[in-house]
């Protein structure tokens, strides 16, 4: 099971660290992508950290500003999130797979899913 925490309540300009944590798995085994849902939108890529050439990949809307990284020790993957903007306001969920790389940003691509954490950003 995956379970993400971190979210809350931040103004615009701040910032939010998001973590992934894994029960029964080994994280560092798996791509682990963040996703975010705002309300009456579709669920969206953010980030992902690919497990075949441990790269990180980005959405262009969060380019510069968000950092997704492992932390393998503690079975974590986080989502450092910096000059949030209230556009960044949705329910972010963590979600393991083992997508190609062409297929990284499909939430179709992975098979576990954690159930969300909310980011609100004010103006």
């Amino acid at each position: 099971q995956l379970q993400a925490s971190g979210g809350g309540l931040v103004q615009a300009g701040g910032s939010l660290r998001l973590s992934c944590a894994a029960s029964g798995r080994t994280l560092r085994t798996y791509t682990v992508g963040w996703f975010r849902q705002a309300p009456g939108k579709e669920r969206e890529f953010v980030a992902a950290m690919l497990v075949q050439n441990n790269h990180a990949y980005y959405d262009d809307s969060v380019k510069g500003r968000f950092t997704i990284s492992r932390d393998n020790a503690k079975n974590m993957v986080n989502l450092q999130m910096n000059d949030l903007k209230p556009d960044d306001t949705a329910v972010y969920y963590c979600a393991a797979g083992r997508p190609i790389l062409s297929t990284v940003s499909r939430p179709s691509a992975y098979g576990n899913w954690g159930q969300g954490t909310l980011v609100t950003v004010s103006s």
